[in-house]
């Protein structure tokens, strides 16, 4: 871990947006920009992890006012580098339990993020944290995959994602205890280099009840960002629940 930055120092920073270039395409970005816009209107959005700004940025250029919260100062230090970058409201902390003024129309945390929360108590406080952020009326909205457990083979524990001669990537699930990780091998020079990143994993039941205990209610469900139905097959859910009104 980079003390102060955690996973996401400057060495992660550095090379962020160009390892996930697929995320940062037209494609994947404008689909969840337009959710959050509509759940926004011309009002106020919170981001959990707001990282380089892949969705903060084209959120801000359409009208939304955008404040964010992220730990890792050099993630956020290619945000401000970005055009428009410096409109974009950032408060350095642990977005479970950090604290920014006034009152928003949406948060919302993206691209698995709710899992770098290690343990049910930091993910529970996440949401208790988003409620108190929120207006009457306000929306938190979560995407992140659906643990992949059914592609674990009998007494195996891991599920590669990326085999190449140059890298190998697999998640290892230990299913006692929500525990997984994400690990990947990379040949650089001849050499090998290894990294390990934790995260929990969470259940859609399981996010549907921390919202209770928040005071939050499910409002929709859906595979993606362009709002196709969640089934049995599907992969990953964007949620969003509703504080009430009353």
């Amino acid at each position: 871990m980079h003390e102060g930055d955690g996973y996401f120092g400057e060495r992660a920073a550095a090379t962020y947006d160009e390892s996930l270039a697929d995320m940062f395409r037209p494609e994947a970005v404008e689909p969840a920009v337009d959710m959050l816009t509509e759940l926004a209107g011309r009002g106020s959005a919170l981001e959990f992890g707001v990282g380089t700004g892949r969705i903060a940025l084209p959120l801000a250029e359409r009208g939304v006012s955008v404040h964010g919260i992220d730990m890792s100062r050099a993630m956020v230090g290619r945000l401000r580098a970005k055009p428009g970058g410096d409109a974009i409201g950032v408060t350095i902390g642990d977005f479970a339990t950090t604290r920014v003024a006034g009152a928003f129309d949406v948060a919302y945390l993206v691209f698995n993020t709710i899992n770098n929360l290690t343990t049910q108590d930091a993910q529970v406080a996440c949401f208790g944290n988003a409620a108190d952020h929120l207006k009457p009326g306000g929306c938190f909205v979560i995407e992140v995959g659906v643990p992949a457990l059914r592609l674990l083979p009998p007494g195996q524990n891991a599920v590669p994602f990326h085999i190449s001669p140059t890298r190998w990537a697999f998640d290892s699930y230990d299913v006692a205890t929500q525990a997984m990780s994400s690990n990947y091998v990379t040949i650089v020079d001849g050499r090998a280099e290894y990294e390990s990143i934790p995260f929990r994993y969470v259940w859609p039941a399981e996010l549907d009840l921390m919202a209770r205990l928040a005071g939050l209610r499910l409002r929709d469900r859906w595979e993606g960002w362009t709002r196709a139905p969640f089934t049995s097959e599907s992969s990953r859910h964007v949620s969003v629940w509703e504080k009430p009104a009353d």
